[in-house]
């Protein structure tokens, strides 16, 4: 028997006037679709009639809901896959995993969980906390304890946890050659600042996802971004995941 494919269908998207509104409208239009199976809904991203051959994965699904928290969490499981597929493409080369900003740990979690780090070390950058003078949004889990909870969430000696402002904190503790950069800082002068301090260091064939870089809300971000890759002769892909991909190639 063919089963259809696998569905998603989450209760997290942003910038909604009414959300109950707007869930009973998305119920309305799922019902004029012809074939029910491969329905993705959530994070601001409604697609239908694909394969979602990722949500199939049953060592996926079970890291993420092992470590990503029902909601906001979990909603991002596409771009949490993203994440797994450049993870993937960097473990054959030389060089360490970074990921500016971290947060409560989840997608890094998931992406030890999925390829393993042995051989190289993650290095994990946030403030974790929250005060009027930052330039980033408060974040529900931002406090004084966050730092101490991520960093027990990776007992690995691999995963070095830093607290400080990126690109600041990147003096402070960097690797010299990385095969793979995750940027989600929600701050155009701070990504580019990490970029230019960490792109040198990515080898050739190393993966940059930039979690902002399609969301119309982080717009600066773009337009600085493709303008910086533009004089270094690389251009960034655009995901319906809102993220940004680069494979630097030389």
């Amino acid at each position: 028997m063919k089963l259809p494919p696998p569905s998603y269908v989450g209760l997290t998207s942003y910038g909604l006037i009414d959300a109950t509104a707007f869930r009973a409208a998305r119920q309305v239009m799922f019902e004029q679709i012809k074939y029910q199976g491969g329905i993705f809904a959530a994070d601001n991203l409604i697609t239908w009639n694909k394969s979602l051959d990722f949500l199939r994965d049953s060592a996926f699904a079970e890291a993420v809901n092992r470590n990503a928290r029902p909601g906001a969490e979990r909603g991002v499981v596409w771009r949490t896959n993203t994440l797994v597929w450049a993870a993937r493409q960097a473990a054959n080369l030389p060089g360490d995993f970074v990921e500016c900003a971290c947060y409560r740990g989840s997608t890094a979690r998931t992406v030890i969980d999925m390829v393993g780090i042995t051989g190289r070390k993650y290095f994990l950058y946030d403030l974790f906390d929250h005060d009027e003078t930052m330039a980033h949004h408060a974040m529900p889990e931002h406090s004084e304890t966050l730092f101490n909870e991520v960093q027990a969430r990776f007992p690995e000696p691999e995963v070095i946890v830093t607290q400080g402002r990126v690109p600041d904190s990147l003096h402070t503790t960097a690797p010299d050659k990385i095969a793979m950069i995750h940027l989600d800082l929600n701050n155009v002068d701070a990504e580019i600042g990490a970029l230019e301090l960490l792109w040198d260091r990515i080898v050739p064939g190393g993966v940059l996802i930039l979690d902002d870089y399609g969301w119309a809300s982080y717009r600066a971000q773009q337009v600085a971004e493709k303008a910086w890759m533009a004089e270094r002769g690389q251009s960034i892909l655009e995901l319906p995941t809102g993220q940004g991909l680069v494979i630097k190639h030389r």
